[in-house]
């Protein structure tokens, strides 16, 4: 049989791993971590298909890094379970190119972390198999009750399928959904140091995969998750079996009111330290589908609370025209770069506005992709905020000619939901596209696949023009909602489940599809206040509503 693999064809017997035909390639699939396979990603240790055409994975893509990811954490547990056993380890959430780790009832020390650190070099260097392999459910429930796993005990009661797939290293068995790699070989480059209170497991740089990303010092950000994971106290959820619970046993409801009331204070919060600070422009940015747009209504109404009337100022008034825009290398239009802003108009404009005048607002016409002729005249009383959303919102190039006192900026995205348990995490982006899915495809009748297709660019965007800048925010405000994943799934788990394999973007949903198998599905929308964030996404939201 033949088949290709990275455009080179192969003959071979079919009796082969992927693996196997890796020294057959030029490079010798170099950094090979899985193969994609006519848009599904398989480890190295799958058979060959015949008239295969597929590629190797490496760290360079998305389902590569992820692969990496996942051995590497699987490392790490097998690291403390040698020198810890019996301790619960919690992989809580993704922070500066690597995962933040918590111990928890152990008050992690240097030591510690240097311990766990040279295990992990040990059995790397050891190149130790990373064997997968399925059971059935009965046969996996009594595995997690012999090693008190009760997070995934309670996880696997809501799994609806019979067998169930494990991965293992050195006699550890543990479940993760996705790809490894095929040895513990294959993840050497990482570092491990103290985070806070916790530990941070630092993966490869995604520019220099074969060192370490270099640890960042991100306070804003850090107290944010510490933010989130008071909410899921107060809330008593912190894993997706406990919001199953609360949707089996008809107490979602209450839940949902208490959510929304904790954001609803950090909103006012957020209104109170701006009025604090004697600002007058509110600059609020973050990435795709966080709900900047309704937390901008929300923060409109804090500050009528305050007895404040702000005003907003419209950046799609201030786009140039598409012809004037400079073209990538590749010929297409990056129309998230800075530059697509008549910048200098705009510093002319704000200031201005400060000081009580008049000015005369440009009007794009998105449909000719240039400014219409006419202007509109926008002014504001002296002391009446401004705010401004989009994302350039925290760059200081888009306000330059206001003092830093005059400003102050918020930084929002869903930072933090659920996990599905204590080891497998639900990923903040994932979260994100989700939402975007559905609402591209209620609102503007966009096919899934459109959305899933644009997203690795909508990614890179944000990598570029909004993280670098999201701890120079004055406050963040964490989007997320721990219930809404009850609530999306209903939306979004058909379209995700008609995606067929031959689709370039089956991996991905395939991804949603198998954490949105452990969800259990909530019929209670009625309960969700008109001015929710998730109303941005699932439609009711009374800031888009006409007046009667």
């Amino acid at each position: 049989m033949y088949l290709k693999l990275n455009g080179v064809e192969i003959e071979c017997t079919g009796q082969e791993r992927w693996i196997d035909l890796l020294d057959r390639l030029p490079d010798a699939g170099a950094g090979a971590l899985g193969v994609l396979v006519r848009g599904r990603t398989q480890s190295l240790n799958d058979g060959v298909e015949e008239y295969a055409f597929a590629r190797t994975l490496t760290y360079a893509d998305e389902e590569g890094r992820r692969i990496y990811e996942r051995s590497l954490q699987f490392v790490f547990l097998t690291a403390a379970h040698r020198l810890y056993p019996g301790k619960r380890v919690r992989i809580r959430h993704s922070f500066a190119q690597g995962l933040y780790i918590d111990l928890p009832n152990v008050a992690v020390t240097g030591a510690i972390v240097a311990a766990l650190k040279a295990e992990m070099g040990r059995i790397v260097a050891a190149d130790l198999p990373i064997q997968r392999f399925s059971v059935s459910t009965e046969d996996a429930r009594d595995y997690f009750t012999r090693t008190g796993q009760t997070d995934r005990l309670r996880i696997l009661g809501y799994r609806r399928f019979s067998h169930f797939t494990l991965y293992r290293i050195d006699g550890l068995e543990d479940y993760f959904y996705g790809e490894m790699a095929p040895s513990t070989g294959c993840v050497e480059v990482f570092d491990l140091r103290t985070c806070g209170e916790g530990i941070l497991l630092q993966m490869p740089d995604v520019n220099n995969p074969k060192k370490p990303a270099r640890p960042a010092k991100l306070p804003h950000l850090l107290h944010t998750y510490d933010e989130a994971a008071q909410w899921h106290a107060i809330l008593n959820c912190e894993n997706a079996a406990d919001l199953n619970d609360l949707v089996v046993n008809r107490r979602l409801r209450e839940f949902i009111r208490v959510n929304e009331a904790l954001q609803e204070r950090r909103i006012q919060q957020i209104a109170d330290q701006f009025v604090a600070s004697g600002a007058l422009l509110l600059l609020i940015a973050g990435p795709s589908s966080s709900g900047k747009t309704t937390f901008s209504h929300r923060m409109s109404i804090a500050l009528r609370v305050q007895g404040l009337r702000p005003v907003k100022v419209s950046l799609d008034d201030y786009y140039l025209d598409r012809d004037s825009i400079p073209r990538e290398p590749d010929g297409s239009l990056d129309l998230e770069r800075i530059d697509t802003l008549d910048l200098d108009l705009l510093c002319d404009h704000l200031p201005r506005l400060v000081r009580g005048e008049t000015v005369d607002v440009p009007e794009f016409d998105f449909k000719a992709g240039k400014r219409r002729a006419q202007t509109h005249p926008f002014s504001v009383e002296p002391g009446q905020p401004i705010i401004i959303e989009g994302i350039h919102g925290l760059n200081d190039q888009l306000t330059s000619t206001i003092p830093a006192h005059l400003k102050f900026k918020v930084y929002i995205s869903p930072l933090t939901m659920l996990n599905l348990d204590d080891h497998n995490r639900i990923r903040t982006t994932d979260a994100r596209l989700l939402r975007r899915i559905v609402r591209d495809n209620l609102f503007r009748g966009t096919p899934p696949e459109e959305t899933m297709a644009m997203w690795a660019s909508v990614r890179r965007g944000e990598e570029k023009y909004i993280f670098p800048f999201q701890e120079q925010a004055d406050a963040m405000f964490n989007s997320a909602l721990t219930y809404e994943l009850a609530i999306m799934k209903k939306y979004a788990y058909p379209q995700l489940l008609s995606i067929t394999e031959d689709s370039p973007c089956y991996t991905m949903a395939r991804r949603l599809v198998k954490f949105l198998n452990y969800i259990q599905s909530a019929d209670v929308e009625d309960e969700i206040p008109v001015n929710s964030i998730l109303r941005e996404f699932i439609g009711g939201c009374c800031f888009y509503k006409d007046e009667d």
